[in-house]
């Protein structure tokens, strides 16, 4: 293979990369827990924290509970960029080492 095609290709790659990458971070990711739904973009930035009706009763009695639960609601949703992150640029990872 010569060099121009060779880097054709890496200039193709690196196109394709950059798309992938700004359409997941473009997506809005959700997570839930028992009583509370987030929304985080692919950025992993927190755009939206909902609390069920539950939630709201469980304030007064018991917060640790609460902030757990939000806690565990943005750990799903930030596992779910991950997972997609991963699913959708994992073919390159083995080409380029140590760039993603």
């Amino acid at each position: 293979m010569n060099m121009q095609a060779l880097m054709k290709q890496a200039q193709a790659m690196q196109r394709d990369i950059t798309n992938i990458k700004k359409e997941i971070d473009e997506t809005t990711f959700t997570g839930s827990s028992s009583l509370v739904h987030v929304e985080v973009k692919g950025t992993k930035e927190v755009v939206k924290v909902t609390f069920d009706e539950g939630a709201k009763d469980l304030v007064s009695e018991d917060v640790s509970m609460l902030e757990d639960m939000v806690v565990l609601a943005l750990n799903d949703a930030f596992s779910k960029v991950d997972k997609t992150m991963n699913e959708k640029m994992g073919k390159y990872s083995n080409m380029m080492p140590g760039m993603m």
